[in-house]
């Protein structure tokens, strides 16, 4: 799988899980509505700051992020940190018509922060073979690159 494969997959993808450990010390996984991407290495995701996930990446900031086409059996696991955002920057970035369900407040809701992913290493895999990117060849290939809105990217 090459990296504009591995990134097309990122892009179809919509939705990612991502895993973390809790305040408690357990494995946790959530899936998120994704589509927000610089490259192969750093994804964003709206969320609450009220949300178990942030309370924990506060505390750990170990975090993967796996995106995946069942239909066509293949994925990328991505292992990393999480970075958390309160700055209007990125929350303009992300935010939609709409949001106002989730944040009645707006884009300053206290409750709305955005949850960046920055991958140091990840693992791939589909029919034809399965292999790892270590954290030089993902800022390689990232280089240069925007955050942009993978679902506009789609073809």
């Amino acid at each position: 799988m090459t990296k504009d494969e591995m990134m097309d997959l990122i892009n179809r993808s919509l939705f990612a899980t991502f895993g973390y450990i809790d305040e408690e010390n357990r494995p946790n996984v959530r899936r998120a509505f994704c589509v927000w991407h610089k490259g192969i290495g750093r994804h964003l995701i709206s969320t609450n700051t009220s949300s178990s996930h942030i309370k924990s990446f506060q505390k750990d900031d170990r975090m993967c992020l796996y995106f995946s086409d069942d239909e066509s059996f293949e994925g990328i696991c991505l292992y990393g940190k999480a970075v958390v955002h309160f700055d209007r920057e990125y929350k303009e970035l992300l935010w939609n018509e709409g949001d106002e369900k989730y944040y009645p407040k707006g884009i300053d809701d206290e409750d709305y922060c955005i949850l960046e992913f920055v991958a140091d290493s990840a693992r791939y895999y589909r029919y034809d073979g399965k292999g790892d990117l270590d954290k030089a060849e993902i800022e390689s290939y990232d280089e240069g690159k925007e955050f942009v809105n993978g679902y506009n990217e789609r073809g």
